[in-house]
């Protein structure tokens, strides 16, 4: 066999590199990356979208690159995957700052500030495109010196410039609306993927993020703040010598949320719909929201989350790809997950449909009924409660069988798919009334009610306290009660 050099067409590969499949946010997370590699304390986003030439630039205040360094970071492929790497370095193919840059822009500069020495070179896709060749621009201090944001870089750290944003929307006029938006996301990103280096949980490795000004907030996935939240034993597999950790939770149920948690995870991340597995490489999250086909996405495992940490020495066995957005768990830990996974399903059940279950123990009265049988669940009315009852006995015998005909077209209309929808996306809105109730009209409905329930002179006002005590919204209208309780038993 002869060997034949056969390197790849610049324009080419670049043009097709562009297209492995970032979004905006995950490219802006693999450029943090770096930053947190470089041990960098603070990062700066500066998203420029509303100059004729829109830029995004981080800056950090890391370890900074020598000219030689720089050069070789510059380079596609500048790491073998099989390399040995620093405990937490949070890189692998050395294409992470390549490909994401790219995929957004096409135009990327890197500045590094070592003691005030700057050294900087520049990738541009035009260029390579027009020479197929692949020709790195190494900038003259004047060049630097005329870079957009340079003044903010300090005496140590390094500066990453995209332009040339040819991808930041589908439109090539984008509105400030949907950059707006985009600002947004890669905001909501960068709080979850790197929340436990925002939160200060990894000893000296706190870290702040800053976009346009504004504080990066750590978004915590396991509410672990909430005194209500489970934390049940940590299970830990050794592979290949090196400690993989399952930590599992059970989320409170939505009811043990104050008003401000609730909105903050709801409007964050869809706090009952984000269930499942976040696998952390080296604290950093890759991946999140499955169950890796162990067990299926349901109201049974909704309060549900699994956290695995393991290092970055277990790359291969977990298949992480270049975007560091997908790894899939070795059978080991398939294997142990799903032991995991059968205790803390029943767990979050208890959790989910606790509250409700007792709602029905130890109401001695409930307007609906509760029926399990062949397998199914169905609810219907409780044509012995008092109010209804009373009501019925007050009609004529044609009455009463239209009455319980009227009944029974209500139970069979209950809109179950629909409430079951509205439920899982937004629980808490089914806590209150939809109607806001004054004491007027609350007092004016238990007059009513009350009439119902007295219409054979029989009610006294224990009973009525009691009947009233279990229906909403009246429940929720303690003064009320007595009120009417006063007017009407002790006149």
């Amino acid at each position: 066999m002869i060997p034949h050099s056969l390197p790849p067409r610049a324009s080419s590969l670049t043009e097709s590199m562009r297209d492995i499949g970032y979004s905006l946010e995950t490219a802006v997370a693999d450029i943090i990356d770096n930053s947190i590699a470089a041990k960098a304390t603070e990062v700066n986003i500066r998203f420029d979208f509303e100059s004729s030439c829109p830029k995004l630039c981080v800056i950090d205040n890391g370890r900074a690159m020598s000219s030689d360094k720089l050069i070789n970071a510059m380079r596609h492929g500048s790491m073998h995957p099989r390399m040995e790497r620093a405990v937490d370095d949070l890189g692998r193919f050395g294409l992470g700052l390549k490909t994401a840059s790219f995929s957004q822009c096409r135009r990327l500069t890197v500045v590094s500030s070592q003691k005030k020495r700057l050294n900087a070179a520049t990738w541009d896709l035009d260029t390579v495109s027009d020479t197929d060749e692949w020709t790195l621009g190494i900038l003259e201090p004047h060049e630097i010196g005329a870079l957009p944001y340079i003044d903010e870089l300090g005496a140590t750290g390094t500066m990453v410039l995209w332009e040339k944003l040819d991808r930041l929307c589908a439109s090539e006029t984008p509105s400030i609306g949907i950059l707006y938006e985009k600002i947004e996301l890669v905001d909501r990103h960068l709080a979850l993927v790197f929340h436990r280096f925002l939160a200060g949980e990894i000893k000296g490795k706190k870290l702040d993020i800053k976009l346009n000004g504004h504080k990066v907030e750590a978004f915590d996935p396991f509410c672990i703040s909430n005194k209500a939240t489970q934390l049940l034993p940590e299970e830990i597999c050794r592979i290949q010598g090196h400690e993989v950790k399952i930590q599992p939770y059970i989320l409170p149920h939505h009811s043990k949320l104050s008003p401000c948690e609730h909105d903050y995870y709801q409007t964050r991340s869809e706090f009952v719909g984000n269930q499942g597995v976040y696998v952390y490489r080296n604290n950093r999250l890759i991946a999140w929201g499955n169950w890796f086909r162990l067990v299926p996405k349901g109201e049974s495992t909704k309060l549900a989350r699994v956290r695995i940490d393991f290092p970055n020495a277990l790359d291969e066995l977990w298949t992480i790809d270049i975007k560091k957005s997908r790894a899939f768990p070795p059978q080991q830990i398939r294997d142990k997950l799903r032991q995991v996974l059968n205790r803390i399903v029943e767990q979050s059940t208890r959790v989910h449909i606790g509250r409700g279950k007792r709602l029905f123990d130890e109401n001695s009265e409930p307007f609906w009924v509760r029926y399990a049988e062949h397998g199914g669940v169905h609810y219907s009315l409780n044509k012995d409660h008092p109010v209804i009852s009373s009501y019925q006995q007050m009609l004529e015998p044609d009455q009463q069988r239209l009455f319980s005909e009227v009944l029974t077209v209500i139970e069979d209309s209950i809109p179950v798919e629909a409430i079951y929808s509205d439920y899982s996306m937004t629980p808490k809105s089914f806590d209150d009334s939809p109607v806001a109730l004054d004491a007027e009209d609350i007092g004016r409905r238990l007059r009513l009610i009350y009439e119902i329930l007295n219409a054979e002179k029989q009610i006294d006002s224990e009973s009525f306290r009691k009947t009233i005590n279990n229906l909403k919204p009246f429940c929720d209208y303690p003064q009320e009660i007595e009120r009417v309780i006063k007017e009407k038993f002790h006149a």
